[in-house]
């Protein structure tokens, strides 16, 4: 029997396949729904989740489940694709819609934007290769997140399971959302059937989407939840005992009501504490940056970019400068009145800050699983509008500076992700050369799909609104505004910096979850506050095993029918209204 059996096993010889056509397409679908999916919850929330663990959950269902492929690297490359899609929802979704924001949705070449957005993910991806080795086979940096992926990838049978799983999540959600888009309600009033008063904001938020995304963050969500409630639920009612309700300046009254609050007093200390919050994050990463330095140094010392398991340097070298030139293209017209002198200015500034905020934000994220991404940003915006101001028209000005430093943070994002994929590859034995491919395969899509997806949004529901608050957006606007001279609460911006600064100097990136409690509507705080109730009830009662196996691939669900419905909602209004 043992010698038949034997004789009729299939024995695998060679490698084990990796870089395939199966992978890529599986890669490229899963980029495009999770990047919708995270896009669509990072202009309600103002933050986004790490897409590698979506990407490796479906990967099994489909390489695995439907195709009968068993080769775990083969899904690890399909999930480097899927991610490096996903790479442009929070580098555009932070910076793009600031442009929309600030009434210049119709100045500005979508198409200019797009190729600037994929010349910047890969000069990202190009600046931060050399140093994979240094970073992670010599420093043995931690790279939470791609050890968390790589725990999936090596249990096959667990993965088709949460492959299920978080197809339920998601059919449960998306038809509970159907549900709701087509009767228009939306929200619930709790607050005023057990006698709350108005301005404690009692409403709840209906959206598995906002549970999903608290119950993946975890304890990681509390600063987000406490902000909220303590403009709700403790200076509210402060203000209301001494009787300093702000005055609503369109009809001079007193008012209490809680979306007046918000819009008068919560939402502009809420957007001072995210760059406050942000400008500190860069501060506090300071040491990283010397890190940094000194992984280039020993990178270049060791000729670990010269090493035969990345890809050829002179291909680097290559991608690099043509990425470089397009982006000088962008920059150059990215305005009529930009002349060619200026234009190259920006670009060389854009591509010198992609390449030194990459290297920091790879070592962050690789130390802590925390990244400084929109600081980085609203320092880069900054940059590139002085240099722009010179133009003598303001909205020449910010649209080419947003323009550019959108594909900046486009970059950064790219770089990051890369570095968790391969921190991910190699713990299950990838190729870091095909790896590196898969990134380059993948980063040209995932602005195209977040370019459309923008304009679907905006045209829909309006970017800044109560439906797409888009925080991150709403605080570089505010910010341009305030360069630029224009009239804004400038106490209640300063007031919020500081505190956002201090608060993140105690804790890095505490002032911007804080921050953005502050801003956001409080019904979707509460809302969120469900989900991380559950996950602290689920990892205290039934450990952290449950949420593992069972609860983050459902939430994860959550997020993406929930998404995916609320864009095909978008889309049919728009054909709808043509």
């Amino acid at each position: 029997m043992e010698s038949t059996a034997s004789s009729t096993a299939v024995v695998r010889h060679g490698p084990y396949p990796e870089l395939t056509w199966a992978a890529i397409l599986v890669g490229y679908f899963l980029g495009v729904i999770i990047a919708i999916s995270i896009g669509y919850a990072a202009l309600i929330l103002g933050f986004s989740i790490e897409g590698s663990e979506l990407a490796a959950i479906l990967g099994f269902g489909i390489l695995r489940g439907i195709l009968r492929r068993n080769s775990i690297i083969e899904n690890n490359i399909a999930q480097t694709v899927a991610s490096a899609v996903n790479g442009a929802s929070s580098g555009m979704m932070f910076s793009v819609p600031a442009i929309f924001i600030l009434g210049y949705g119709t100045d500005f070449n979508p198409v200019l934007l797009t190729f600037g957005a994929i010349a910047g993910a890969f000069l990202g991806i190009g600046f931060i290769i050399p140093l994979r080795k240094q970073m992670i086979d010599y420093e043995r940096l931690t790279y939470p997140g791609g050890v968390a992926v790589a725990t999936i990838l090596k249990s096959p049978g667990a993965g088709i399971q949460k492959a299920m799983l978080l197809i339920g999540g998601a059919l449960l959600s998306g038809g509970l959302h159907a549900v709701s888009q087509s009767t228009g309600v939306d929200n619930w009033d709790l607050g005023s059937l057990i006698g709350m008063p108005g301005y404690m904001n009692g409403v709840w938020y209906l959206s598995l989407l906002t549970i999903g995304v608290g119950y993946i963050a975890g304890k990681g969500g509390v600063a987000f939840i406490i902000g909220g409630y303590v403009c709700y639920w403790i200076l509210a009612p402060m203000l209301a005992g001494l009787e300093m309700f702000p005055v609503d300046p369109a009809t001079g009254a007193v008012t209490d009501e809680p979306n007046a609050l918000r819009l008068l007093l919560f939402r502009p200390v809420g957007i001072g504490m995210l760059i406050g919050g942000a400008v500190a994050g860069v501060v506090m990463a300071f040491p990283m940056i010397v890190s940094a330095v000194r992984s280039m140094q020993n990178a270049a010392k060791s000729e670990a970019a010269m090493s035969r398991d990345e890809m050829p340097i002179k291909l680097l070298y290559t991608a690099i400068v043509g990425a470089a030139v397009l982006l000088a293209v962008m920059a150059v017209m990215s305005t009529d009145k930009m002349g060619l002198g200026r234009g190259l200015v920006m670009a060389v500034v854009g591509t010198l800050w992609v390449w030194i905020a990459g290297v920091i934000l790879s070592e962050a994220i690789g130390r802590t699983n925390w990244s400084p991404l929109s600081g980085m940003t609203l320092i880069a915006v900054t940059i590139l509008i002085f240099i722009s101001s010179g133009l003598g028209d303001t909205t020449a000005a910010i649209v080419s500076a947003v323009m550019v430093g959108a594909a900046a943070c486009v970059a950064m994002s790219q770089a990051t992700d890369l570095m968790l994929d391969l921190k991910t590859g190699y713990l299950v034995g990838a190729t870091p050369r095909k790896q590196q491919m898969g990134q380059f395969i993948g980063a040209w899509l995932g602005p195209i799909v977040i370019i459309f997806l923008i304009f679907i949004l905006h045209e829909a529901y309006v970017l800044g609104s109560d439906k797409l608050p888009a925080p991150q957006g709403q605080a570089l606007a505010s910010m341009v505004n305030g360069i630029m001279g224009g009239d804004v609460p400038a106490q209640k911006y300063l007031a919020g910096a500081g505190l956002g600064a201090m608060l993140s100097l105690f804790q890095p990136g505490l002032g911007i979850t804080v921050g953005l409690g502050f801003y956001l509507p409080f019904n979707i705080v509460l809302t969120y506050s469900l989900g991380t109730a559950l996950r602290v009830i689920s990892d205290y009662k039934l450990g952290q095993g449950y949420a593992e196996n069972t609860g983050i691939p459902v939430t994860a669900g959550f997020i993406v029918g929930e998404a995916l419905v609320g864009v095909g909602y978008a889309i049919s209004m728009i054909i709808t209204a043509v």
